[in-house]
């Protein structure tokens, strides 16, 4: 690991991506206690609903206890409509396959498994780090009978979204779109959470606005916002007592977590301003370096700053299950190397997100890449390009500080360090 004297650890923590409190959320959070209305109705949730509506660009929004809660209803909503309600302890999906975007958060392919199906995996591509739609189209050469895409805009950047529901349409199929990153991101004067059949966003204590936790559904299907509504809350019936007749969850958001997140939601194109110059002072540091910066595309979030090093100077590594080794090298270096040199000063990075395919708990499920009909297992590049993409782009990157709170200085430390990195 990287040990300099001269760079002095910051006095305190300097993080991937915290929450920015501004006093207004004390606000909302209070008159729920005051009033009372500390469950999950009442007057922030009403107004959060109508304010991410308005702020996406679609009718409706149902506020959700998280993101996964959003998406695991969505996904439902999606295969109710497909294949019609399930019998008794089965899901909407069961024995189905669903296309999903390969490198992203577990939790965006997680709710297809909870409704009883099977996720193939759709390659990265490099120009978003997204969905590649070449492989997608190859999906469906493969599987011409799957309905249902799941696709992840990643770290606030759009994937080619406008491509993907071209593909989808051609094939009657529907679109969940997982928006959890990428709240306040655009395509062509669009909000991602708008190109989806049914769409989620995610306020997670470490995205753009927060809640501590909790999720929204969007659609401008009035049907399925009031039936998500309805599957929220245990899927009462309108009855005087407590009548159910079909399985519902506990996933209504509460309305003290919609209190944060309404005095949260002024600051929302705020905290991006605030990200995107994060992200500009980050790739004018390090240029000159033998590394790229994530890539953009329409107008992101910029929720994380993340970095990808070039591959002829990545310095030995091997991965395994929970741990990683590299041999430092003169002129190159790796991800594991300069998270390491990060830590030692205080500061937070994090590794990408591992693919769904290489993880333990997905690796037989079917993985489909642009260049062929199977699972890549080799890293080879061919023309500049890895066979798997999301494998490539997992062992050469990494995510930066990107905290909004962040100053000039403190940027600055972090590429000096990784410039270091390189001596």
């Amino acid at each position: 690991m990287l040990v300099r004297k001269d760079f002095e650890p910051f006095a305190s923590k300097v993080w991937l991506s915290s929450p920015t409190m501004h006093g207004d959320e004390k606000k909302w959070v209070e008159e729920a206690i005051t009033s009372n209305w500390v469950s999950t109705v009442g007057e922030n949730i009403n107004e959060i609903e109508k304010m991410t509506a308005e702020k996406v660009g679609v009718k409706y929004a149902v506020a959700l206890s998280s993101g996964t809660a959003a998406l695991h209803l969505a996904i439902k909503l999606c295969g109710e409509k497909l294949y019609g309600q399930p019998k008794a302890g089965h899901g909407t999906l069961e024995n189905v396959k669903i296309f999903c975007s390969d490198m992203t958060f577990a939790a965006t392919v997680n709710p297809a498994a909870y409704e009883g199906g099977e996720a193939v995996f759709i390659d990265t591509e490099y120009d978003t780090w997204n969905m590649d739609p070449a492989a997608l189209k190859k999906a469906f050469e493969i599987y011409p009978e799957v309905r249902l895409i799941v696709v992840s805009h990643l770290y606030g950047t759009p994937g080619k979204i406008d491509e993907i529901k071209k593909i989808a349409d051609a094939h009657n199929a529907l679109i969940v779109e997982d928006a959890a990153e990428s709240f306040c991101a655009s395509l062509e004067g669009r909000q991602t959470g708008t190109f989806g059949d049914v769409s989620v966003v995610s306020w997670n204590g470490n995205k753009l606005i927060t809640g501590s936790s909790g999720g929204m559904l969007l659609t401008n299907k009035e049907e399925w916002a009031d039936k998500a509504r309805k599957w929220s809350t245990q899927s009462r019936e309108n009855a005087p007592w407590y009548q159910h007749e079909e399985i519902g969850f506990n996933y209504r958001m509460s309305n003290i977590i919609a209190g944060v997140v309404r005095g949260q939601f002024p600051y929302a194109q705020e905290h991006r301003e605030q990200k995107k110059a994060i992200y500009e002072r980050y790739k004018a540091g390090l240029q000159g370096l033998p590394v790229s910066m994530n890539p953009l595309n329409g107008e992101p979030n910029y929720w994380l700053s993340c970095l990808l090093i070039a591959p002829d100077v990545m310095c030995r590594q091997v991965f395994g299950e929970k741990d990683i080794c590299y041999v430092p090298e003169h002129r190159k270096s790796c991800p594991a190397e300069i998270l390491e040199a990060l830590s030692s000063i205080n500061a937070e990075g994090r590794p990408i997100w591992k693919p769904m395919h290489m993880q333990p708990i997905y690796r037989m499920n079917p993985f489909i890449v642009r260049d062929g009909n199977g699972r890549a297992r080799t890293n080879a590049y061919i023309e500049g390009s890895a066979l798997d993409v999301g494998m490539d782009i997992f062992q050469r990157g990494l995510c930066l500080p990107s905290d909004n709170k962040m100053t000039k200085e403190q940027v600055d430390r972090v590429v000096e360090i990784i410039k270091a990195c390189f001596e």
